[in-house]
């Protein structure tokens, strides 16, 4: 008798089909339950905590905001239980591999601990309203209108389409410029030896005229006159308070009248390849 005919006689053919049915079994009938477990869910999720959303007093943004953090809470945990069930049932020893992964156990927890800095955080950012989805938001050195917030990171799409994924645990300092009005600044480089007087009469013609045309404008416009910016430009400053997000387009529907009225009225004004007089 051969070395491979004593070990397949030592091999419990039935014993070992008998398991693999058994298993396999286990598996189809865990991905089912979790299947109908799912529906379930998403069905009681939709009836009961979409419903409770919408009685609240709370934005459209912010319901939509909540009901997103709350459905990843709910498919993490789903997903946790499948994952966890599977490797018993396939016989992994969960708690063995935990006590003795060493430093692989070191990495799993520190990735952890990232894990739940950015859960933690992304709660804090909900609950104290720091900012929701459709807010215009400058986080770091990222700009841009907030798409999605989610457990673990905030996506954020900026002017040119760009989509980043910031993790929570980052966010340390949120700009928010869609909570109250605005204010559109618009400078308008002039030259020192310039009438002052008689842009200010420009301006507030413009104004006059144009303003009934401009409900995002909220407030009185505000003329502050000749001043020098940082970088030493002399230029006249007119201060419009806007609804949010209307202040980009305010800024050069206002920018280009004054400066077409300007040139109409005969007032020079300096360009790129000249300097101020």
């Amino acid at each position: 008798m051969t070395i491979f005919e004593k070990y397949w006689e030592q091999l419990h053919i039935e014993q070992i089909g008998i398991i693999l049915i058994s298993k396999t079994v286990s598996l189809i009938t865990l991905f089912i339950l979790f299947l109908i477990l799912r529906h379930l869910a998403e069905f009681f999720f939709n009836k009961m905590v979409i419903k409770s959303l919408a009685l609240t007093g709370q934005s459209e943004a912010r319901k939509k905001t909540i009901a997103r953090l709350m459905h990843n809470c709910l498919n993490y945990t789903l997903y946790f239980f499948l994952i966890y069930s599977i490797l018993n049932i396939v016989g992994v020893p969960i708690s063995s591999l935990l006590a003795g992964a060493g430093i692989a156990g070191l990495a799993i927890g520190l990735g952890a601990q990232g894990f739940l800095s950015d859960v933690v955080n992304g709660f804090f950012i909900l609950l104290e309203n720091q900012y929701e989805v459709g807010d215009s938001v400058v986080i770091g050195n990222v700009s841009g209108k907030i798409t999605s917030l989610g457990l673990r990171t905030t996506q954020v799409r900026d002017s040119d389409g760009t989509l980043h994924f910031i993790p929570n645990r980052s966010i340390t300092v949120v700009s928010n410029q869609s909570r109250g009005n605005m204010r559109s600044r618009i400078d308008i480089p002039i030259y020192a030896h310039i009438d002052l007087e008689k842009v200010a009469e420009v301006i507030e013609s413009v104004n006059t005229s144009e303003l009934p045309k401009f409900p995002q404008v909220v407030e009185a416009p505000t003329i502050v006159g000749p001043i020098y910016t940082s970088n030493g430009q002399l230029v006249f400053r007119v201060d419009l308070v806007v609804n949010n997000g209307q202040q980009n387009s305010i800024y050069s529907t206002f920018y280009g009248l004054y400066q077409a009225a300007l040139t109409e009225a005969d007032i020079k004004l300096p360009t790129p390849h000249l300097n101020n007089l």
